[in-house]
């Protein structure tokens, strides 16, 4: 169709029409790259919520509380928190030919644009030095730490108000817990203090919640550097260590402590290893790179070899197994054989046997989540200290053959009953707040105050918030008697009164817990093939205690 000369401002307006309105703004801005929307919310199998979770990360946690599982700021990236503007802003700055902030009827809360989001930025040393480690009994622990949960409102909060969303969404703490923090002047949207929990939630309102953050304990093994070039970064990673921010952790992951104490930052992995797991870990030092050797993953040119110690005499010869893999519950990280699961492939060949425990070579032609360690349980031969795999929750025969005598829902909560009764939900990537009804028959954790006792602690979180407000004004005397600042409680950030974390007495692992006997031995590529030594528990003169 053809159109007359006059026809054309008329379409141009029409373009620049739609081109302005939020909703088709924020959809073509899909297609030059993503928005600095994150703050999504995991509903596992069995129901209950994660949320908050941090990606590269951490992916780690408990939306708008406690860690995050997932990303906040994607591969670290930052938002730009938006600007303070209301009813009342002035437009002049905006310059000529800036489309004017709409303004609402009298009395009507007018959001602020968003803001786009930085991109290429990774984690930088504004990230590493909100807290510090200290080693305590062979673990690495993470000073506790101040925190912002940051989020734009999902498309289904806006319309509710925040007593709504908190009371349907974001259950682990009782609302008496976000009232107290309103009070203490923890919670902002669009970076004004909220003032009451009833107000209506908008489209881009921007949401940005301090919490005080704990984060678990890891081997103070020391991540060995095996290779770096122009190109990559290998490390030979510890069991028990997240490569990236995830759930509860974000500074004991990998990705930190190489910022931290090896000044390589901005890495972008390579491949997934679990936490348990130790070995060969790679990451790229741009994208290209990573791009590069992601292609070679998809088209089958890595190989990958791992070495395990699993129950029992394991078959001399060559065992191939094929049966697929379905996720049980990504929340909880639970997956089991299932017809209907994914197509996956693994070939192990037994290295030795001690009369007990075998180690067996295991080679992974697929990259299925917990593939090893589920086509092991399914032969019979779970490995040897397997948190999950190698437990009485799925019956007498512990999943052999797929046999699991109960439902999807009573292999979670007995799962998570087991942990939770070692105090080990870590293993699960869980933390109390994430137990629902669904997930646990114990009653609530005893660190929860009622409304009373919350008020107490908000009105002196409030006064410790003042008294910190105040310290920056006194710079010269800090400067001037440095022992005497750090004296101060004020100063210290190791307890918070509305953390409950801090009402908690968490038994420390042993370091010997935090191993669990797989490793990743060898990594090959085109042009390249790095390897990691062998584990002390996979050699021949190994002795179980």
């Amino acid at each position: 169709m053809w159109l007359s000369r006059s026809g054309w401002p008329g379409l141009l307006g029409l373009c620049h029409y739609h081109l302005q309105r939020p909703s088709f703004a924020r959809t073509w801005s899909g297609y030059k790259g993503p928005m600095a929307e994150t703050l999504s919310t995991q509903v596992g199998t069995t129901g209950g919520l994660k949320a908050l979770h941090q990606q590269n990360g951490d992916a780690g946690g408990d939306a708008m509380v406690g860690p995050p599982p997932e990303p906040l700021k994607p591969a670290g990236q930052e938002v730009e928190p938006a600007p303070v503007g209301g009813e009342h802003a002035s437009t002049a700055a905006q310059g000529p030919g800036k489309r004017k902030k709409r303004r609402g009827a009298t009395g009507e809360r007018v959001v602020p644009p968003p803001k786009k989001r930085r991109t290429g930025v990774s984690f930088g040393d504004e990230h590493f030095a909100e807290t510090s480690y200290y080693f305590e009994g062979g673990l690495r622990k993470v000073q506790p730490y101040y925190f912002d949960f940051r989020t734009y409102c999902k498309g289904r909060w806006v319309g509710h108000s925040l007593l709504h969303v908190f009371s349907t969404e974001f259950r682990a703490q009782p609302l008496a817990y976000y009232e107290a923090a309103i009070r203490a002047g923890r919670l902002h949207l669009n970076e004004e203090p909220v003032q009451d929990l009833n107000i209506v939630l908008k489209d881009n309102d921007f949401l940005r919640n301090t919490v005080h953050r704990h984060e678990p304990p890891v081997t103070a093994e020391p991540i060995r550097l095996l290779a770096e070039n122009e190109d990559v970064v290998v490390v030979d990673k510890p069991s028990s260590i997240p490569v990236h921010p995830c759930g509860r952790f974000r500074h004991n992951t990998v990705i930190f402590i190489l910022g931290k104490e090896h000044q390589l930052k901005e890495l972008h992995p390579l491949h997934r290893l679990d936490r348990l797991t130790s070995g060969v870990l790679m990451f790229a030092k741009t994208a290209a790179v990573s791009e590069r050797i992601h292609e070679q993953v998809r088209d089958r040119q890595l190989e990958k070899e791992y070495v395990c110690r699993v129950e029992g005499e394991f078959p001399t010869e060559e065992v191939t197994c094929k049966e697929p893999i379905l996720v049980v519950s990504y929340k909880v990280g639970v997956c089991r054989v299932d017809p209907q699961g994914k197509p996956c492939e693994t070939v192990f060949q037994r290295l030795s046997y001690n009369g007990h425990s075998s180690v067996v070579q295991c080679r992974p032609l697929t990259g299925r989540t917990h593939q090893i360690r589920v086509h092991l349980q399914f032969l019979g031969h779970p490995i040897l200290n397997d948190p999950i795999y190698n437990s009485t929750a799925w019956g007498p025969s512990r999943g052999r053959g797929g046999h699991i005598p109960k439902t999807d829902e009573e292999l979670l909560r007995d799962l998570v009953a087991e942990h939770q009764a070692k105090q080990s939900l870590d293993v699960l990537d869980l933390c109390e707040g994430d137990l629902s009804a669904g997930l646990t028959d114990s009653a609530a954790p005893s660190s929860e105050l009622g409304k009373d006792n919350l008020e107490e602690l908000a009105a002196a979180a409030q006064k410790m918030e003042e008294v910190v407000e105040a310290v920056p004004q006194d710079l010269d005397t800090i400067a001037l008697a440095p022992e005497k600042a750090i004296e101060t409680d004020v100063m210290n950030q190791e307890t918070d009164p509305l953390c409950a974390e801090c009402r908690l007495v968490r038994q420390d692992p042993l370091p010997q817990d935090l191993v669990m006997f797989l490793h990743a031995l060898r990594y090959k590529g085109p042009g390249f093939e790095y390897f990691s030594p062998m584990p002390a528990w996979a050699q021949d003169d190994w002795q179980e205690d």
